[in-house]
């Protein structure tokens, strides 16, 4: 019996592209053109439609961006492309009326649409000082919304972690009910006209964050009668393998539970190299079946367990490999062969248990059990074995982090074991440990946090994370930002130890944490002040020769 169901929500319609409802998941990317460099922006958005991208998202930082729209949107129907081009807009609403003429969407962000830019200083506002800011938000949306509905234009809400308000973080912190009062203050306005046509969004590079964030949205919406589509990614989420399994651990946990209606895999790479990926991840968990689905834990934190052979407990998550599954002494069970009898072996083993299933539903069919063994106050440490045979490697990591990650953050084991017959066993041992990071449980390498670049982005940032990575990756426990402008990246790299942001045309300015610690640094200087950086701050190692 699956435990798989789709949230229901209402339809969106973009252009006769519907998002929620009945509509399958529909996965999306962003340009990374200057979007007054019309035919570069048409081309990238053609390469995005050819990969299968069902929507295409360009920046308009402000109205003359916004009006160029209407001409690229124009050509790419020209040449026969009909996807429905969205627009993103930051700290101008100008801008976002200009665009609801023009395309078939807008992204807003709450934090930075009628609110000013972040201070990032606290400011006291008394109930009354906090409903006048509340109604000056409405005297702007409400005319926004009201233009969207008369030319037939969808708005997504997007919120980004990085750049809540000082109003929001002033009133509730950098936290995730913070987020969600960002985002449901929008949607209240929305509803008070009776406007529907609403995407939203709730993203983080932190996936623990972005997972337990919409989470509480979904409660937050479901409390007031609310079922607007959900669209889900995790920012900043980098490139290569990392980036890959930093979005499935994210996305795929909210897949898992039934949760997305739209996706965005963000790379550090081409636009167009986003889609494959999302559709590989959409594909493999709508092939679930369908069943009651359990309650999802919102709330991170692992189910308490008991320490047994250095297992469970305090202790951290393990990662199970050829190199120690020996040495453990785990009591096997496969819950297909042992079925009636499972909690009562979990229950009087004297070792940790580890969980297989033949069954392609993976996490559904582990899932189901562990939470029928905690259920019964059963405390064995248990340990998952995730088999992934006749697969690609890429194929490997994108379902093995979608799974072993989706129990991670749901907080049900204290190991993970991956197995497949095509990749080897440091592979399968790298693996193992990228999922833990990914998931925030354990930290073995540098993690670089990086945007996927758009048309705001202020210097090559495929090269440029290339650089940073192969300089400073022999660092370990460094999380290192780089991002390519300031709309999120003083916000996002709270979760940072250092960030490198485009500050103007090839300058750098550097941050650690939070605190801009160098302004304008030529690029070409950057990398050197920000090794400079570590060493005064005596994080930096010479690498291994």
């Amino acid at each position: 019996m699956g435990i798989y169901r789709r949230r229901k929500t209402w339809p969106v319609n973009v252009s006769g592209l519907i998002i929620g409802g009945d509509a399958p998941i529909r996965v999306q990317s962003m340009t990374n053109t200057s979007t007054m460099d019309t035919e570069a922006s048409v081309a990238q958005a053609a390469r995005i439609a050819d990969a299968g991208g069902e929507l295409v998202r360009l920046t308009a930082q402000g109205v003359r961006e916004a009006a160029n729209l209407a001409e690229i949107k124009k050509l790419l129907i020209e040449q026969g492309v009909n996807i429905p081009v969205v627009a993103d807009i930051h700290f101008n609403p100008k801008a976002a009326f200009e665009a609801a003429l023009h395309v078939d969407k807008v992204r807003i962000n709450p934090g930075n649409f009628v609110d000013p830019g972040r201070v990032f200083k606290h400011i006291d506002y008394t109930d009354e000082e906090y409903a006048a800011e509340q109604k000056r938000i409405a005297e702007t949306l409400i005319p926004f919304f009201e233009l969207c509905r008369k030319n037939g234009t969808a708005v997504r809400i997007g919120v980004n972690h990085g750049s809540l308000s000082d109003r929001i973080m002033s009133r509730y912190g950098d936290t995730p009910a913070g987020i969600v009062e960002s985002a449901m203050e929008f949607l209240r306005i929305a509803l008070s006209i009776n406007f529907r046509d609403i995407v939203i969004s709730i993203k983080a590079s932190n996936t623990v964050l972005m997972v337990e964030t919409v989470k509480m949205l979904v409660n937050a919406m479901e409390k007031e009668n609310m079922a607007f589509p959900l669209h889900l990614g995790v920012t900043e989420a980098g490139d290569g393998d990392d980036g890959r399994i930093k979005s499935a651990v994210g996305i795929g946990t909210l897949l898992h539970h039934g949760i997305g209606d739209t996706i965005r895999v963000s790379l550090s790479e081409e636009p167009e190299c986003e889609i494959p990926v999302a559709r590989a991840l959409v594909e493999y968990i709508s092939t679930r079946r369908e069943g009651e689905p359990l309650p999802a834990k919102i709330s991170p934190g692992r189910y308490p367990s008991r320490e047994i052979s250095g297992v469970g407990g305090n202790l951290p998550v393990l990662a199970v490999t050829a190199d120690n599954f020996n040495e453990l002494n785990l009591t096997p069970v496969n819950v297909d062969g042992d079925c009636e009898n499972i909690e009562a072996i979990v229950a009087e083993s004297k070792f940790p248990v580890i969980l297989s299933t033949n069954s392609d539903d993976i996490y559904g069919t582990l899932t189901s059990v562990i939470n029928g063994i905690h259920n019964k106050g059963i405390d064995t440490p248990i340990i998952v074995s995730l088999a992934y045979n006749g697969l690609k490697p890429e194929d490997i990591k994108l379902r093995a982090a979608a799974d072993a990650g989706a129990m991670l953050l749901d907080g049900l084991v204290d190991g993970i074991r991956i197995t497949a017959d095509s990749m080897t066993r440091e592979q399968l041992a790298q693996l193992e440990l990228d999922i833990l990071q990914a998931a925030r449980y354990r930290f073995s390498k540098t993690e670089f946090i990086s945007c996927p670049g758009c048309g705001r982005t202020l210097f090559d940032l495929q090269s440029t994370v290339a650089q940073v990575k192969k300089s400073l990756s022999h660092l370990k426990g460094l999380k290192i930002a780089v991002m390519g402008c300031i709309v999120n990246g003083p916000g996002e790299m709270s979760d940072a130890d250092y960030g490198y942001v485009g500050a103007a045309a090839g300058n750098v300015s550097l941050y650690r944490n939070k605190e801009c610690v160098e302004k304008n640094i030529p690029q070409e200087e950057a990398l050197e002040h920000l090794i400079n950086l570590l060493k005064k701050d005596g994080k930096w190692q010479e690498p291994e020769k």
